[in-house]
């Protein structure tokens, strides 16, 4: 193999660009320009055409790299970015949350007291109305009682005016009637002793 028909990485499999632009395969070596023999013509040509597709390899690696190397810088500031605001958008959830967490503390303790408060009243109230239930009824008792008492009073009263009218008026059957009642009672306390 000579070297044109030397493959270099990327050209497709074939013999060079430049020995084909110069000679056919099929054509006897010629020499080009100022060359004695075809072989030194055609060792030339691809020496040229080796370094200039080289250089073109590299300057095309170069401005691949290069062009990797900025991707890669743009994403990087693109993540960082991202990073960033995801960052700060977490930091004001994060302090949003804290005061509504506040906010729900603060609205519970009030609740709680009033709560308690509340509880408080409703038990003052069922003990002064418990305690007011129990005073009408013993206020309601003993003026029942104050009123039986002042009817047994007065039937009292009444029953002894009436005897003492029977007895102004009948003395003797009022005399017998004490003197019955008064041995019913001797009676009585002689059974009993």
């Amino acid at each position: 193999m000579n070297a044109d028909d030397r493959q270099s990485p990327g050209s497709g499999g074939g013999p060079t660009s430049a020995s084909m632009s110069s000679q056919s395969p099929n054509s006897p070596s010629k020499p080009l320009s100022g060359g004695s023999s075809a072989y030194s013509g055609n060792q030339s040509s691809g020496g040229q055409a080796s370094q200039s597709f080289g250089q073109g390899v590299r300057s095309s690696a170069d401005d691949l790299k290069n062009q990797v190397g900025d991707a890669i810088e743009r994403g990087r500031a693109g993540i960082a970015d991202s990073a960033y605001a995801a960052r700060e958008n977490m930091n004001e959830d994060m302090s949003k949350l804290r005061e509504d967490v506040a906010r729900l503390t603060e609205t519970l303790s009030k609740f709680a007291s009033e709560a308690s408060g509340e509880a408080a009243k409703t038990a003052r109230s069922i003990g002064s109305s418990v305690a007011s239930q129990v005073s009408s009824a013993a206020s309601s008792m003993a003026e029942t009682g104050a009123e039986m008492a002042s009817a047994a009073g007065e039937r009292a009263k009444t029953f002894a005016s009436e005897l003492e009218g029977m007895a102004r008026r009948q003395p003797l059957g009022a005399l017998a009637g004490a003197l019955f009642v008064g041995i019913l009672i001797g009676m009585m306390s002689r059974g009993r002793g």
